[in-house]
């Protein structure tokens, strides 16, 4: 893939300028969000993040040239839009380096593939007395489906404790894994604060005992790469949007023989080879876990996100990551009475959640901020960021969150501390 961009009037090719300062000088020109003279500061990527023309023409491809059913006619349309979808399989397998395609299974986002795992897998192997352990950091996709699972089932929930500024302790792993824990369910990256989470520790802990992790990749798939292999995951959930893909796509990865043990989440068309009025026999694996018309064009736009990730490569994506981290950490440290939330000492992406206060040091409340930051063209997120667990153990009722990605500048975290020092000039 080529990544065309606009500098100085002159187009030039992406992998023509592998050393350009600034990443995100390279990729705007991808992105139709900034083509106008005044386009925003866009700071909420950790929610959802834009889209590039090269994903955009992929979702009109099918639709405008190949758009049919997949896996079931035989006319050319079907048989390449059957194409493209597994290809897209292939893609998704590849990036998080898992060893068989067949254990990628498409669902409509990372919470359904949670979902997917607490019944299919849950419901058949948890009992009373098992223990699933998660943490409080969790999104609340990773923890409500949990929280129901074990309800259903008579097993417990655990949870690895926090310190006061939202740090895993893990070294309480030894005292809560135990001969009865059977799955460990814990993000990969916090969607709040940002930080990553150290995986070895918590990947060893499970084998100690024989349990499953299972990693939420929501946030991580767009900073860090992975490999499931090397890394011993077992399952890995992770959605589209947050990857310059299309909204309602998302996978459930892990090994087919994991996903031959679970009963399907949904039933009917396509995840059968034999129906008869007393009963089905299930399709393969990953068909059989795909009930009905797959998200064709979501796989196919997702897999040219991919694609498009991988162009870049992740250690530019990782070395803008930094400078954008770097940078903000400055001119936020810079805002008066802002207090920005997570520990100091932990691994983090450019991801800021933070609070202001005014010049008494009472609370200016996020939504006030959020607003006043729109009113000047800078899109945050404020609230409890599906997070509230997490939200209440820090102490507030809600917070500001700036996250930034590959198409944003130094410049955009300027123009957000600017905007902050505005609102003191409303809020006094």
């Amino acid at each position: 893939m080529s990544l065309m961009v606009t500098t100085a009037g002159t187009e030039e090719r992406g992998s023509e300028r592998g050393d350009a300062p600034d990443l995100a000088r390279r990729v705007r020109a991808d992105f139709p969000l900034f083509d106008s003279e005044a386009p925003p500061v866009y700071l909420d990527s950790a929610a959802t993040s834009q889209t590039p023309r090269q994903v955009i023409s992929a979702l009109v491809g099918y639709y405008e040239g190949y758009k049919a059913n997949v896996h079931r006619g035989l006319y050319p349309l079907a048989e390449r839009a059957t194409a493209a979808y597994e290809s897209a399989r292939a893609d998704v397998a590849r990036f998080v380096g898992a060893p068989d395609p067949r254990g990628v299974v498409f669902t409509r986002g990372c919470t359904e593939a949670v979902n997917l795992v607490a019944h299919a897998w849950g419901r058949k192997r948890l009992g009373p007395g098992d223990e699933v352990l998660t943490t409080g950091l969790e999104h609340h996709s990773n923890l409500v489906p949990w929280q129901q699972i074990t309800r259903a089932t008579g097993a417990s929930l655990r949870f690895v404790p926090l310190d006061p500024e939202g740090g895993l302790r893990l070294e309480e792993l030894g005292r809560l894994v135990g001969s009865r824990t059977r799955l460990l369910a814990i993000t990969g990256l916090s969607n709040v604060l940002g930080t990553v989470t150290p995986l070895a520790p918590v990947i060893f802990a499970a084998r100690s005992v024989g349990a499953l992790v299972l990693v939420d990749a929501a946030q991580l798939v767009l900073h860090r790469p992975i490999d499931m292999a090397a890394q011993d995951i077992d399952l890995l959930v992770f959605s589209g949007h947050k990857l310059l893909g299309p909204t309602g796509i998302g996978a459930l990865v892990a090994r087919p023989g994991l996903l031959e043990e679970m009963d399907p989440f949904l039933t009917g068309g396509e995840m059968v080879v034999d129906v008869t009025l007393d009963g089905a026999r299930w399709n393969e694996v990953p068909h059989r876990l795909e009930a009905g018309t797959p998200p064709i064009a979501g796989a196919i736009g997702l897999g040219a996100a991919i694609r498009y990730v991988e162009a870049l490569g992740h250690e530019r994506i990782q070395a803008h990551d930094r400078r954008l981290r770097e940078h903000g950490l400055q001119v936020l440290g810079g805002v008066e009475g802002l207090r920005l939330y997570g520990p100091a000492d932990h691994e983090a992406v450019a991801t800021f959640t933070f609070n202001l206060h005014d010049r008494g040091g009472e609370l200016i409340h996020p939504h006030d901020v959020a607003t006043v930051l729109a009113s000047r063209g800078v899109a945050v997120r404020a609230g409890h960021h599906c997070a509230k667990p997490l939200i209440r153990h820090l102490g507030v009722p809600a917070t500001v969150r700036a996250s930034a990605y590959i198409y944003n500048t130094t410049a955009d975290l300027d123009a957000l501390a600017a905007a902050l020092d505005a609102v003191h000039g409303i809020f006094g």
